[in-house]
């Protein structure tokens, strides 16, 4: 993959991730007089993760969604979820911040951990590849100086 791919790939991610956290922010903000913070929270989390999904393999990373990729896609998110749990907790808790922010800003900080997890599960042998590239690049620059 070239660097203008992995730019446009990053670039395409940025999009969907914008989209994607309008998309949870609005749904955590509808179900927050109803319920919890905690469990507005977890549910828009899961309710974006599905649309997330769609719109990182068709969009994203250009690759056709199966079952398979569905079933695995929430295990990438295990972390950004684990990320955005413990910053949420730590700002309402520990900081004191409104309910209403703290899950925006705990998504912001957990974004690249999400990027290199759905490439990886969404786009089989990115990880491969991209420790290929980096090897040749390495060897070509070892044998440029040789």
């Amino acid at each position: 993959m070239t660097r203008k791919e992995q730019l446009g790939q990053v670039f395409r991610f940025a999009l969907v991730g914008g989209v994607n956290t309008g998309t949870f922010f609005g749904i955590y903000l509808l179900l927050h007089p109803w319920m919890p913070y905690f469990a507005a929270y977890s549910l828009a989390f899961v309710l974006a993760m599905v649309g997330s999904f769609f719109m990182n393999t068709y969009f994203t990373y250009r690759t056709r969604p199966t079952w398979k990729k569905f079933l695995l896609f929430p295990l990438t998110n295990v972390t950004n979820y684990v990320i955005q749990s413990a910053g949420l907790y730590a700002l309402v808790t520990w900081a004191g911040m409104d309910t209403r922010i703290a899950p925006l800003v705990a998504a912001i900080v957990a974004i690249p951990f999400t990027f290199l997890l759905s490439r990886k599960i969404l786009v089989p042998g990115a990880a491969r590849a991209a420790a290929g590239q980096e090897e040749n690049q390495g060897q070509a620059r070892t044998s440029s100086t040789v």
